[in-house]
C-alpha cells in the first residue's frame, strides 16, 4: 500500500498519561506514513499537565483536541472522530494511551475497516508478558456478566463484543451507529457501542493474526491502591453502575429485573477482580465506590422502567 492511498486516524483519549503518549504514540507516528493521523484528546487534569501534553504533541507533529474538562472516554473520543474527519478521515482506529500497537497493525486495521464498512474490528491484545487479555468477549445475556468468549459453554445464551481498548471502524459505520453514547462516561461504552453496531445490521469480528500489547491499568491511575491487580475507585463505581445503565437502555423488563437480582453479587465481584491486598491501605474505599455505582445504576433503571424506557415497551 502506497502513503497516497493511506487514509485514516488513530484516536487516543489522554487523561493524565502524557508519559504514556510519550512512550507509546510517539514511536508510533515516527513509523506511520503522514497519510494517518493521530489524534490526542486531552482531558483536562491539570497545568503541568496540558503544557506537558501540548508540548509533546507539537514537538510530534500530532494532532491535539484540548478539552476544558474531563469528559470521560466516549465524549473524547467522539471529539477526536470529529477532528479526524474533518480532516478528511474515512476510517478510524481508536486506541489507549496504554496500548502498544505497530505501524503494520495500525495501517491493516484501517484497511479492514474501509475494506467492510459495516464490520468493527478490534486485534487479539496481549498483556506485556505475553499472556491474553482479550481475544473476544462475551456478554452473558441472563445475569449480566462478562466473560472471555474462550469461556463460553453450550447453552450459554451471549452476544459478543469488542473492547475500546483497540477498535477499527469506518466513519460510515460510526456515523450509522452514532459513536459512543456519551451517558457512560468510562466503562460499557465499548459493549454498548457493538451492541448497537450488531443492531444496525453490522458485524464484529477479532483479527487474531494481528495483534497490540497492553499494559494493563496504565491509565488506571486515580489513587492508586496497593497490589498490581488494583484498580481505581472509578473503575468500580462505573464499571457496577454501568452494567444496569446499559439494561436498562437495551434489554427488556424480565432481563432487567434479573440482572437486578444479582446486582448486588456481581458489584462484589468487580470489586475483588483488585485483589485482596488493596484493602490494606483502602478497607473501604472500593466498597463505598461500588456501592454509589449501585445506587445510581438502580436509580438508571427505575427512571427508566417509570417512563416505559425499556425495550418491548
Amino acid at each position: 500500500m502506497s502513503e497516497e492511498q493511506v487514509a485514516g486516524a488513530v484516536v487516543v483519549v489522554n487523561y493524565a498519561s502524557s508519559q504514556l503518549i510519550e512512550d507509546n504514540l510517539v514511536p508510533l507516528r515516527r513509523s506511520l506514513p503522514p497519510g494517518v493521523a493521530i489524534v490526542i484528546v486531552d482531558n483536562f487534569s491539570t497545568t503541568a499537565e496540558r503544557a506537558a501534553i501540548e508540548n509533546l504533541t507539537a514537538r510530534n507533529a500530532i494532532d491535539l483536541v484540548a478539552l476544558s474538562e474531563n469528559s470521560g472516554f466516549g465524549v473524547g473520543v467522539g471529539k477526536g472522530v470529529d477532528r479526524a474527519v474533518a480532516a478528511g478521515s474515512d476510517a478510524i482506529v481508536v486506541l489507549n494511551p496504554d496500548a502498544v500497537a505497530d505501524a503494520s497493525t495500525v495501517l491493516r486495521l484501517l484497511e479492514l475497516a474501509r475494506e467492510d464498512r459495516t464490520c468493527m474490528i478490534a486485534p487479539r491484545i496481549l498483556r506485556s508478558d505475553g499472556s491474553v487479555w482479550f481475544d473476544g468477549s462475551d456478554l452473558h445475556l441472563e445475569e449480566g456478566r462478562i466473560k472471555a468468549t474462550r469461556r463460553r459453554r453450550e447453552g450459554d445464551v451471549v452476544v459478543e463484543w469488542l473492547t475500546g481498548a483497540c477498535i477499527a471502524i469506518s466513519v460510515d459505520l460510526w456515523r450509522r451507529v452514532g459513536g459512543f453514547d456519551d451517558d457512560y462516561f468510562l466503562y460499557w461504552e465499548d459493549v454498548d457501542l457493538s451492541w448497537r453496531v450488531r443492531e444496525a445490521g453490522g458485524r464484529l469480528e477479532v483479527v487474531r493474526d494481528l495483534t497490540v500489547v497492553h499494559d494493563e491499568g496504565g491509565t488506571q491511575r486515580e489513587r492508586p491502591l496497593v497490589g498490581a491487580g488494583a484498580k481505581s475507585n472509578l473503575y468500580y463505581y462505573y464499571n457496577v453502575r454501568n452494567r444496569l445503565l446499559f439494561a436498562a437502555k437495551h434489554l427488556e423488563q424480565a432481563a432487567i429485573e434479573r440482572w437486578l437480582a444479582v446486582s448486588g453479587d456481581i458489584a462484589k465481584e468487580v470489586v475483588l477482580q483488585g485483589g485482596r491486598r488493596q484493602f490494606l491501605r483502602h478497607p473501604i474505599a472500593p466498597w463505598l465506590a461500588a456501592r454509589r455505582g449501585l445506587r445510581d445504576g438502580r436509580d438508571a433503571v427505575a427512571k427508566r422502567l417509570a417512563t416505559g424506557q425499556v425495550a418491548g415497551k
